[in-house]
């Protein structure tokens, strides 16, 4: 089965470009010459430099010594925490300031939510000397203050959104109506496999970097270029692609993402899509999605404000649809404490988002398998979080 995007931006039934008109023409541009773009050898180049020398990849593959212990299988973590900013989202940021050069672009927007992407964005904007607007929910800019105050001190402008939950969704929706009012000079740097034709592709070429290096990595070490199972969180899904992205057509390999079910699926606190979430069209491409009967999309809610998103990407979707993925729903207390047992046990605090892949051992057969978690942030964002959450 294939498991990449065809030529009209569609995996399986999800995916495509469903947009206003006046946002036609930013994302033709985008789509007529994203691939010649990342194709051309200077591009690699560039690319590859920057993710080398200022990122700092590869990141490391880490044998955790004593979680493994505890479950009974030989549990690698590939730690994109480790990346310059504190998470993978650079990967992608790195990649589309370089196609916005090419395409002559003078300022960038991005939406956030955790504020990785954020961080990541003003990071490479700083990096470019270009302008760079952030949207973010007020919600977030409450519960994500040290990444909100790395975003100004990087030279970004934070504008919160203040329309519907205050999240993820809402900021994104600002976004796209700056994008709507200023499409020649600037580029809309998507932080995860979503939206309109071509972002989910993109994106996830981006980040596919993370898989590419676990192929050779585990080679040295277990003298085979697969493990029995890939664990990631998903929100909209970017850090699961991409170390989904070189495994997707290797059927010896389980994959398996964790969304956040937030106070429980059954609760209207929730952002499990592929347990609550049927068709519909979200932010510009076809995928599932948390709606009420009347296909209005409908709030989502995690502990982690990475993952408080209505929606997936539409790759998830399809790999959902086709059963190639399997997709787990962990609640808050079950994710903060795993968070908390990687945290003792191995030393790293994580990200909350990624703490939820962290607590689906006992939900799987992984006795004397090798697993691979990618370990996608670090968790120095979420401290306040966390000591409210264990009163520490």
């Amino acid at each position: 089965m294939k498991y990449n995007v065809d030529n009209n931006g569609f995996y399986g039934d999800f995916g495509g470009s469903y947009i206003p008109e006046m946002l036609f023409s930013n994302i033709d541009e985008l789509r007529k010459n994203y691939l010649n773009i990342v194709n051309k050898d200077s591009f690699e180049k560039e690319f590859n430099y920057y993710l080398n020398k200022y990122v700092g990849r590869p990141t490391p593959l880490y044998y955790a010594n004593r979680l493994s212990e505890k479950y009974g299988a030989k549990i690698y973590l590939k730690r994109e925490d480790l990346c310059h900013t504190g998470a993978h989202k650079i990967n992608n940021t790195i990649g589309q300031i370089l196609l916005a050069k090419e395409l002559k672009k003078k300022k960038i927007i991005a939406e956030t939510g955790a504020g990785q992407h954020g961080v990541a964005t003003a990071t490479v904007c700083a990096l470019m000397g270009m302008d760079c607007v952030i949207y973010m929910g007020e919600v977030d800019i409450k519960r994500q203050k040290p990444n909100v105050e790395r975003m100004r001190i990087l030279g970004a402008d934070v504008r919160p959104a203040v329309s519907g939950s205050k999240t993820l969704k809402d900021a994104t929706n600002e976004a796209m109506r700056h994008w709507i009012n200023n499409p020649d000079d600037t580029h809309y740097i998507i932080g995860s496999v979503v939206g309109p034709h071509p972002y989910p592709d993109m994106v996830a070429r981006f980040q596919s970097v993370i898989s590419k290096e676990l192929i050779y990595q585990l080679k040295k070490v277990e003298n085979r270029n697969y493990p029995d199972f890939i664990i990631a969180c998903v929100g909209g899904g970017s850090n699961a692609a991409g170390i989904f992205y070189h495994y997707l057509e290797n059927s010896k390999v389980n994959l398996i993402g964790v969304e956040a079910a937030g106070l429980g699926v059954s609760t209207n606190k929730s952002a499990a899509t592929t347990k609550l979430g049927k068709k519909g069209v979200l932010h510009g491409s076809k995928t599932l999605l948390m709606q009420d009967k009347n296909g209005q999309v409908t709030e989502p809610y995690s502990i982690s404000a990475g993952l408080d998103y209505p929606g997936i990407g539409p790759l998830h979707a399809h790999l959902f649809n086709s059963k190639r993925c399997k997709y787990l729903s962990v609640e808050d207390d079950e994710a903060m404490n795993a968070g908390i047992e990687l945290s003792r046990l191995e030393g790293i605090i994580p990200a909350i988002e990624t703490a939820h892949a962290f607590s689906v051992f006992d939900k799987l057969n992984i006795k004397g398998k090798i697993v691979v978690i990618n370990l996608s942030g670090r968790g120095d964002k979420d401290l306040e979080t966390y000591i409210k959450w264990g009163k520490y």
